[in-house]
């Protein structure tokens, strides 16, 4: 059935596009010398202060910011195409060298036809990204306007996002969710106490986007966690990028954007009150579809999950007691449970309807360890309220253990990048 012709019988909404309000009006007016004192060796420095960093974390951002000032104002001509490392939201993003500096970097493309003054709106309003300074988010060059495109260039993760990643390797060891599950919740942490950063309805198309970011305004924007949106190094880095900054920019783009918005929690997709517990639901989820290799809703296959981790059925069990389960399904009229049947593949509207309106996914008991499972459903509840928010998991016992493990993610990560994808393969 054509996207166009499927009936939204719940009547669910999209949310309206952005406009400009005052944070962005007040980030606008921001002069370019700001901006250049917000990047000085002495700002810099400051800034490092207020987060707290490790030892090699500090060095590789202090390199980092090194390495930026060599680049200055970045146009095309300096720009040198190596590959193609994929297709997001509205355009390309490649891998590219700086030929002045010879410094990798990522650049994302975006066609648009507009005027000039919105052309200029866009590029002014992605220059605030250049004062986020954090382990956990990907790091920002530069943006500007050539031959009727917007660049956006970023830092090079060379072991790429994570949805890349889990086509290789199947599905991820606890140990590697624990490693993800700790730096992403930094990274959250991050973006909403220091940056204030919380959602706002345009989450449909942040995913244009990359880090907003600064120090002395408030803004409003969104961000979805997911695992396209989670990238990795080789350095054994794990840091956060696609985030809504410039309103014009999402604006321009809407009537193109094309896709699900399969990782959008339920109070999201009702028009809701939300916060950065959203961000919490979507990256639940996330860590299921890491943990078992698949999408998880619909429900998953019951008999793909023995498959997939290779247990006899006497050794799963669902995590919920009955009192639970009632709780988790309430509403839905129906008893949260594992399919038994194959997942069918579902239109957009039936998706969000099940999102809103079914039981979250749940992870049996036998396949994880206790720890994980329970984190895993405190970020999956279906009321916000009742969710984790972000330091109550940070000290939740499947962190704490994941702290204290003794894994080589770098190593991981490099093995991952020497292996090929399954099409690769062919």
């Amino acid at each position: 059935m054509a996207l166009g012709k499927i009936r939204n019988i719940k009547g669910l909404t999209l949310p309206p596009t952005v406009t400009e309000d005052a944070a962005v009006q007040e980030q606008q007016n921001h002069p370019s010398s700001e901006m250049e004192k917000l990047n000085s060796p002495f700002s810099i420095e400051n800034q490092l202060k207020q987060i707290s960093l490790t030892d090699s974390q500090r060095k590789r951002m202090q390199q980092w910011f090194i390495e930026k000032q060599k680049i200055g104002e970045l146009n095309g001509e300096e720009l040198e195409k190596i590959c193609e490392l994929g297709f997001g939201n509205g355009g390309v993003v490649m891998k590219v060298r700086h030929k002045p500096s010879g410094i990798i970097m990522a650049r994302k493309l975006i066609h648009l036809e507009v005027k000039p003054s919105t052309r200029n709106q866009i590029i002014k309003e992605l220059k605030v990204l250049h004062c986020c300074n954090s382990p956990y988010i990907v790091g920002f060059y530069g943006a500007f306007y050539a031959d009727g495109e917007i660049s956006i260039c970023m830092e090079y993760m060379d072991g790429l996002s994570l949805d890349i990643v889990l086509k290789k390797a199947g599905r991820f060891p606890e140990q590697i969710l624990g490693k993800i599950s700790i730096a992403v919740l930094n990274g959250l942490q991050y973006l909403k106490e220091k940056l204030n950063i919380l959602h706002r309805g345009n989450g449909f198309f942040t995913t244009l986007m990359l880090l907003m970011c600064t120090f002395e305004m408030y803004a409003w924007f969104g961000l979805d966690v997911k695992p396209s949106n989670i990238l990795v190094n080789s350095q054994g880095e794990i840091k956060l990028c696609d985030f809504g900054v410039s309103g014009q920019l999402i604006n321009s783009m809407a009537n193109s954007f094309v896709g699900t918005r399969s990782y959008m929690a339920p109070e999201r997709l009702t028009g809701s009150h939300y916060s950065i517990q959203s961000d919490i639901w979507s990256f639940g989820l996330s860590l299921v579809e890491l943990a078992i290799g698949k999408y998880p809703i619909p429900v998953p296959d019951f008999k793909d999950l023995l498959r997939i981790f290779n247990k006899p059925t006497d050794e799963m069990y669902l995590v919920d007691d009955s009192k639970l389960l009632a709780g988790r399904a309430r509403g839905s009229g129906q008893s949260a449970s594992i399919s038994m049947q194959s997942p069918k593949t579902m239109a957009i509207f039936e998706l969000l309807d099940y999102i809103v309106n079914e039981p979250p996914p749940i992870l049996p008991r036998g396949l994880m360890s206790d720890e994980f499972t329970d984190f895993v459903e405190k970020c999956l509840r279906k009321n916000p309220q009742e969710r984790a928010n972000v330091k109550t998991l940070l000290i939740h016992p499947f962190i704490e253990k994941s702290k204290m493990e003794i894994f080589d993610f770098a190593g991981w990560v490099r093995e991952m990048i020497r292996k090929k994808l399954p099409e690769e393969m062919q």
